[in-house]
């Protein structure tokens, strides 16, 4: 069993808010080759007039920052636990830092729970840095402020949660997210409230919680990726009992049914919008 988090423990999960990506003039990524903490780097510039978009469940801690020049700000921003409206202000330029999936960095001054489902001001829960903040929204490219980020980082303590729930976040995610609470009592040993106490505790979900944006990403990355997928195949290789069931499922948590979601990647041309660099 693994003893801490690391990016290597949740390599088969791409946590991916794909409405950013559709909402976007050109959204770019960037996967860091030595930091076992962070997920991706991420930039994009709003393009949708109204400025409104969907973030879905994917169980990660995000810093985000606007770097429009009027009004910019940096924030901390927690998993949604289903489908929500966002708004970004339009043709403004963002530019974000997404931790892996269970990874609630030590140096925020906000308990785990206080992030869920909420965003908080960047220099209002991380000590000592307006500067960062401001070096970030001035930076004049994508990789500038990744490096900026890195050096940021590195002198932070960035301790991954207790080994109890980094044992059961790196299953759940060896999983795709199927499998059943019970099933982690047998892998652990543990009892289901000892598990969503401490869960609780350190990432601010229960396991069934984080299963469900877990599956979810792995639903919505199988969408994206693979040209020839049957629904119902999706369905049972995710542990769902039924294909009703997983539709339900998908539409509370991505919006909108598998097979709308699947026109709208299709039509609007999704891998073209992600640019990985």
């Amino acid at each position: 069993m693994a003893e801490f988090i690391t990016r290597e423990h949740v390599a088969g999960i791409h946590s991916k808010q794909p409405w950013f990506v559709l909402s976007a003039e050109q959204f770019f990524a960037h996967k860091p080759p030595n930091h076992p903490y962070i997920s991706h780097f991420y930039s994009f510039t709003m393009s949708n007039e109204l400025g409104k978009t969907i973030a879905i469940p994917d169980g990660c801690i995000d810093l985000l920052f606007d770097c429009d020049g009027d009004s910019p700000i940096g924030l901390v921003c927690g998993t949604t636990l289903q489908a929500r409206e966002v708004t970004f202000t339009p043709h403004h330029h963002y530019f974000g830092v997404r931790f892996i999936p269970g990874m609630v960095p030590d140096f925020l001054n906000v308990s785990a729970p206080e992030l869920i489902e909420h965003q908080s001001r960047f220099v209002d829960v991380v000590s000592d840095s307006q500067f960062i903040c401001e070096q970030v929204i001035r930076a004049h490219s994508f990789l500038e402020r990744v490096e900026l980020i890195n050096g940021f980082l590195a002198l932070k303590q960035l301790h991954s949660p207790s080994r109890l729930t980094s044992q059961i976040v790196a299953k759940i995610c060896q999983e795709k997210g199927n499998i059943q609470v019970q099933d982690l009592e047998r892998y652990s040993g543990y009892t289901r409230r000892t598990l969503e106490r401490q869960f609780q505790q350190d990432i601010g979900l229960t396991p069934k919680t984080f299963i469900r944006a877990i599956r979810c990403q792995s639903a919505v990355y199988s969408i994206n990726h693979l040209d020839t997928l049957t629904f119902s195949d999706l369905a049972s290789g995710l542990g769902f009992s039924d294909q009703a069931h997983f539709l339900r499922e998908f539409k509370k948590l991505v919006h909108v049914t598998p097979l709308v979601y699947q026109q709208q990647v299709r039509q609007n041309t999704y891998l073209e919008h992600l640019q990985v660099c």
